[in-house]
């Protein structure tokens, strides 16, 4: 018997394959092995730039006296969670709710039936801080196992019973109105930190999604303090240490507060629904940090996280070598004020420690600073800052790499399609706009069958053997959805629809309540169904938004009824936890405003169509479908019938394909739009 991970497409299964365990990967096999010896199961849950998740491995799975016992004694079964989504999402259930809390590497015990009896995240090697040492915790399931394993039996039924018997408040099939959307905002001005923005206290996370909502309201109703709660986190966040001050991009979180320590992986739904958001704080508002920072942070995903065939891979370690040996969390990025005196020499790197605030003691670990950009900086000669910034980057590029996770997951490179789009569309940028394109032929290519079917992951061009789940065909649609805007090509909303009709098939179940994994995918414990927001926009409510747009841009009954059934739940969530609802919440407000449906038609390249065509794209009426093509084209629904005025280009401007007079002027169409 032996490590079986050598042959996965998985990154961080490949950082096992070599460990003493004698892993296995999730499948029947590895439950038939601890069915024929009689053992139970070690399910341990993680991915490829999760910090403790590599603590762990070393402390313990790298150990060969934890090894062996572990051999002896149970299947160990590894999985990654961004492959496994739904594995992650039933166990990860079953931990808060046994525990209260959860995160990775999450470690369950299950039965050779796959039903959990034990739970935990982290175990040390030895017993700290009240916690067991993850031996002592082996040992004592092991002899529950011997001694009592009926009891442990019981224990697993009325586990995988409860869980079974949760049902969803889906709060009727309504789209939430302006009562709920304005407890929404009561709740969110409620929970915002007006010192230093954001929600809530440490640890903080980039709440993408809850801002979103917060400039699409201020669009439909006007409330300043709505924009104002977007913007001053949206700088918080862009100054602090979060934000990759050098080379762009943001991490993960911050541990404090004030966002200046983060937690130094940088991932790529992060950044995507980043870059989004401050192309769109900058078209409402016209900051020019805004526009510095989606540019960055666009150029960082196109830079660091783009694959060889066109994809974008999964994300950057928090950890990796120091140049002086050793290895540590954030070591690729943070600075002493010695460091950057070597690179720059006394003066320079005097105004660099004083501007990115670098300090004697240390604003990290051991002396070291994270950069940042506190925000009572005077003034600064901005051409002798670029050059520290410059050879400040060109230094660290010397510096060992973090350890990138280059799996491309369908799910999250949608997300970097709709980002890249639009951001080079607004910026005069072609090339994110090509990046977006080709990202998107991939998925088309590899990760897509002719049945409009989607595989989760690919590596290397190769697709991986893991079905794509709900949030996989609703941000693949979205980012189709994006890029057929900006390209006025309608191969992009065809592919789109295609995705939306497995979501109708395969996803969705009685009153419209939808289902993170298809109807034909492999049986768990019990079928995940999640509509809240957290990291990423959950699959439910990304396909709300989905087949919305869809729906604006083809006419489509079905899939506008699917949409609002669908956003039932925003409106029982709203005013509870609307944190957690954030791109539900903006689906609403898209909703509650039309969305409004933009023709343009005029002749490809023509000055005025091409005008026309950018002022559309820069209207921030919340959830506005664009669709731009030559006058007499039958490629969209929305094109059909759009005469030019007077022979020139024309901007039609719809609401449920009920349209206002048609103009040529772009000033006009703009004010129709809400672009600045």
């Amino acid at each position: 018997m032996a490590n079986r991970l050598s042959g996965s497409t998985s990154p961080y299964l490949l950082q096992h394959a070599e460990n003493p365990v004698h892993w296995w990967p999730w499948g029947e096999e590895a439950f038939a092995e601890a069915r024929e010896r009689g053992v139970p199961v070690l399910l341990s849950v993680g991915y490829s730039s999760c910090h403790w998740c590599h603590v762990m491995a070393g402390e313990s799975f790298e150990d060969e006296a934890t090894a062996a016992y572990l051999n002896e004694h149970f299947v160990s079964v590894k999985v990654d969670r961004e492959e496994r989504p739904d594995v992650d999402a039933v166990y990860m259930e079953a931990v808060q709710a046994a525990t209260g809390r959860g995160g990775w590497p999450m470690t369950v015990f299950l039965t050779p039936a796959g039903e959990p009896f034990y739970f935990g995240t982290y175990f040390p090697p030895a017993p700290r801080h009240g916690m067991p040492s993850f031996r002592q915790v082996l040992e004592g399931v092991e002899a529950a196992w011997r001694e009592r394993r009926d009891e442990v039996g019981a224990v697993a039924a009325s586990i995988v019973k409860d869980l079974g018997g949760r049902s969803l408040d889906l709060g009727g099939t309504a789209v939430p109105g302006e009562e709920q959307l304005a407890a929404a905002l009561l709740g969110l001005t409620r929970d915002y930190d007006p010192s230093y923005g954001g929600f809530g206290g440490a640890p903080k996370f980039p709440p993408s999604m809850a801002l979103e909502f917060l400039l699409r309201h201020h669009a439909r109703t006007g409330s300043e303090g709505a924009l104002q709660m977007a913007a001053d986190t949206c700088e918080a966040m862009a100054r602090g240490g979060i934000y990759d001050q050098l080379g762009g991009g943001f991490a993960r979180y911050s541990v404090d507060r004030k966002w200046v320590v983060p937690h130094f992986e940088k991932m790529l739904y992060d950044n995507a629904l980043l870059c989004r958001l401050y192309a769109h704080l900058w078209r409402a508002t016209g900051s020019d940090l805004a526009r510095r920072v989606a540019l960055e942070t666009a150029d960082f995903l196109v830079r660091e996280l783009r694959t060889h065939e066109g994809g974008f891979a999964s994300a950057l370690d928090a950890d990796s070598d120091k140049p002086d040996g050793g290895h540590g969390e954030g070591a690729f990025y943070v600075w002493t004020p010695a460091e950057l005196e070597d690179v720059l020499g006394k003066a320079d790197a005097a105004l660099a420690a004083e501007y990115f605030g670098v300090t004697e003691d240390g604003t990290f670990e051991e002396g070291a600073s994270v950069l940042q950009l506190p925000a009572d900086g005077g003034l600064v000669d901005a051409e002798r800052i670029a050059s520290v910034r410059e050879r400040l980057f060109a230094a660290r590029e010397g510096r060992p790499r973090p350890g990138r996770d280059d799996k491309v997951v369908a799910a999250w490179n949608g997300l970097a399609i709709a980002a890249l789009a639009e951001t080079g569309a607004y910026f005069e940028r072609p090339d994110l706009v090509a990046a977006a394109v080709e990202a998107a032929d991939l998925l088309v290519r590899v990760h897509m069958d002719e049945h409009g079917r989607l595989a989760r992951t690919s590596r290397d061009g190769a697709v991986g053997g893991n079905a794509g789940v709900l949030e996989d065909y609703a941000d693949v649609a979205e980012g189709f959805l994006a890029l057929t805007a900006v390209t006025g090509e309608g191969v992009w909303l065809d592919f789109a629809g295609l995705l939306l009709d497995s979501v109708l098939r395969h996803f969705t179940g009685e009153g419209g309540a939808l289902y993170d994994t298809a109807d034909d995918a492999e049986a768990l414990i019990r079928r995940p169904q999640d509509p809240t927001d957290n990291a990423a926009p959950s699959g439910w409510t990304a396909a709300a938004g989905a087949l919305l747009s869809y729906a604006a841009f083809t006419g489509s009954a079905r899939h506008r009824e699917a949409a609002e059934q669908a956003l039932g739940v925003v409106g029982a969530l709203a005013g509870r936890v609307p944190r957690f609802i954030g791109w539900g919440l903006a689906v609403a407000e898209a909703a509650l405003d039309g969305p409004r449906e933009v023709a343009v038609v005029g002749p490809a390249g023509d000055a005025a169509t091409v005008a026309l065509h950018r002022t559309a794209l820069l209207g921030t009426a919340p959830g506005a479908v664009v669709a731009a093509g030559e006058p007499g084209t039958g490629e969209y629904a929305l094109l059909a019938d759009r005469p030019l005025l007077d022979g020139r280009p024309a901007a039609y401007v719809c609401r449920h394909f009920v349209c206002a007079a048609p103009t040529a002027d772009p000033e006009a169409l703009g004010e129709q739009l809400g672009a600045r």
